[in-house]
């Protein structure tokens, strides 16, 4: 029998990442979805835009075994320095050992030892055994995030109109996409897409003035769609998508975010389809 009291724990710049990555894959073996990446895959996005650092996460050791693991980030989050789960996972046959409790109480320690206000995360809807836990923390569901694809861009037609579409580079786009105004996902924020690879931005422009930007993936991942909202509803939105699409040759594009009724029903209208995956953002303030 696994006793609680022969559980170490450690930061993770104190171990190596392969037994970061074996804690992660062993504590998703039976998530509700397949988690069954690489090692090489896992750490280039984990520790890439999802924003985790090894300084400010913990690992637990039953002896030279890894058995579960939190991965935390910080970043100005919505204008609030922010810590952020990234992941917490324990090995199915070390559950309610009371490892989760710890890590998360580390995670906690963290956070308030670098100034934080809040914690975050994400987890998925149905997963109800990590919801209660978390609820039981005093985390609270305050979004949920939603999922589309669309598979047949056939379907949707550029508009003939008066505005013109530019390729820009990131600095243009940050300038650009700093007018929104909505709740935009960790996921989606600029800090996550400026570490992302091979995604592409785009302005709409009419007399000279920005009103629309664009941040799409060479895969078809919408990361960031913003149209002002005094042209909303004049085809901006789809011709912006629409040169994206046929500039990049993309076959299939999808798009997640939280709590945006205009974005689901511009998407919704122009054929996207929601899927079954939904998530709730809860926070804990400090």
């Amino acid at each position: 029998m696994k006793l609680e009291n022969s559980i170490q724990y450690y930061c993770c710049t104190e171990v190596e990442d392969r037994f970061i990555y074996q804690a992660f894959h062993t504590g998703f073996s039976d998530y509700l979805i397949k988690m069954d990446i690489s090692e090489d895959v896992f750490l280039a996005r984990f520790f890439g835009p999802e924003g985790n650092r090894r300084e400010n996460s913990f690992i637990a050791f039953d002896q030279d075994e890894p058995v579960g693991v939190i991965l935390g980030g910080m970043k100005i989050y919505e204008g609030i320095q922010t810590m952020r789960c990234g992941t917490l996972a324990v090995h199915p046959e070390y559950r309610g050992k009371g490892i989760s409790q710890r890590l998360f109480e580390l995670h906690k320690e963290e956070a308030v030892k670098h100034g934080c206000k809040q914690l975050f995360l994400e987890v998925i809807v149905g997963n109800d055994r990590a919801i209660r836990f978390y609820e039981k923390l005093g985390y609270v569901k305050i979004y949920d995030l939603v999922y589309y694809t669309h598979g047949d861009l056939s379907l949707l037609q550029k508009p003939h109109s008066e505005f013109i579409i530019n390729r820009i580079d990131f600095a243009e786009f940050k300038q650009a996409a700093g007018k929104s105004d909505y709740h935009i996902n960790w996921q989606n924020d600029l800090a996550y897409i400026e570490k992302t690879n091979n995604t592409y931005y785009y302005s709409a422009m009419m007399h000279d003035c920005l009103i629309g930007c664009l941040a799409v993936s060479k895969t078809g991942t919408i990361h960031f769609l913003m149209v002002d909202k005094r042209k909303r509803v004049k085809g901006v939105g789809t011709q912006i998508l629409q040169t994206a699409v046929e500039e990049l040759n993309l076959s299939r594009i999808s798009a997640g975010f939280p709590n945006n009724s205009l974005l689901e029903g511009f998407l919704k209208k122009k054929g996207f389809k929601k899927g079954d995956l939904k998530q709730f953002e809860m926070y804990l303030l400090l």
